[in-house]
């Protein structure tokens, strides 16, 4: 009797080990939950990049659908993606617009000047307090926002072509009222 007393809890613990792990079990880390998806874009105060005196908010945003990148010079991946971004500037109408997080902005200008420069505008999230407005897990990540401002798509993870062509570009289209989004080039 005393044996079976043993095995009760440990069959408890595995119980709860194994719901834990079905229930948070992610397949794909890209597609990490957002609380922003159907809302708007958290208000905030930051200053621009290599311009601390001027400072930027929400509304900045507003107006026109916008592609908000979450970068950093410290991000193997931004650098990955960052030729996909200068490529989609070439290419489209869509606004970038940068945040830099928890970077240097001597290191983030330069790597700007030496790269290219794809955004409208960047900011600058020195102390990382954007980021946590907006639920960063890390850089790079990216939102794309309607004209009203409100989350329609997050990426946690490089934007590359067939991201851009498979899922940004179909979103786009819609926001945009059918009109033609270039895809390749």
């Amino acid at each position: 009797m005393k044996r079976t007393g043993l095995f009760v809890p440990l069959a408890v613990f595995f119980l709860i080990v194994g719901i834990g792990f079905a229930g948070f079990q992610l397949t794909d880390p890209h597609k990490l939950p957002s609380a922003l998806l159907g809302k708007a874009f958290p208000e905030f105060t930051v200053p621009l990049l290599g311009d601390p005196d001027t400072q930027v908010d929400r509304r900045a945003l507003l107006g026109r659908p916008v592609l908000v990148n979450v970068w950093a010079t410290w991000c193997p991946t931004c650098k990955a993606e960052h030729d996909e971004l200068m490529r989609i500037s070439a290419i489209s109408d869509l606004r970038l617009v940068g945040v830099n997080y928890k970077d240097d902005a001597q290191l983030a200008l330069r790597w700007l000047a030496d790269y290219g420069d794809p955004y409208d505008f960047t900011m600058q999230d020195l102390t990382g307090s954007l980021g946590v407005e907006l639920g960063v897990y890390g850089a790079p990540e990216s939102f794309l926002l309607n004209a009203e401002g409100i989350v329609v798509y997050k990426r946690v993870g490089e934007i590359n072509r067939r991201i851009w062509e498979q899922e940004i570009v179909p979103r786009l289209a819609v926001l945009m009222d059918d009109v033609d989004v270039p895809s390749g080039g």
